[in-house]
């Protein structure tokens, strides 16, 4: 099982950025999918999840009208738009997998991606 996550870099206030995240090694489309991101000195936190064939996501407050998860069952990946993005939102982020249908605790998910940085600065 491989989660890799991508595409986090610098970028200024008020930007965008899309992380990627590929997976192999499973079903894909058995599983639900989630980000979740920790900042410097922070616990994790979650992010986003989308169920098994997109029929429904999930947000946390914080990001709420932002960011926007989907996925491709075809491509095995998970995705992340970030819109709008502030310097709160500078953390590393994970993607991660879960056959229970999520939640917004980590111990719903058994694998996690390796976290891709995004930094948000000008």
């Amino acid at each position: 099982v491989q989660l890799q996550a991508s595409g986090g870099g610098l970028v200024q206030p008020g930007g965008s950025l899309r992380l990627s995240c590929a997976t192999s090694g499973f079903t894909f489309r058995n599983y639900h999918m989630g980000w979740f991101r920790q900042a410097p000195g922070k616990e994790r936190e979650f992010v986003a999840r989308i169920s098994l064939s997109s029929t429904w996501t999930d947000y946390a407050d914080s990001v709420k009208d932002r960011f926007t998860i989907s996925r491709d069952n075809a491509k095995d990946a998970v995705y992340l738009q970030m819109n709008s993005v502030k310097a709160e939102d500078t953390a590393v982020y994970y993607c991660a997998r879960s056959r229970t249908g999520g939640g917004r605790s980590g111990s719903a998910y058994d694998y996690w991606g390796q976290g891709t940085q995004v930094t948000v600065s000008s």
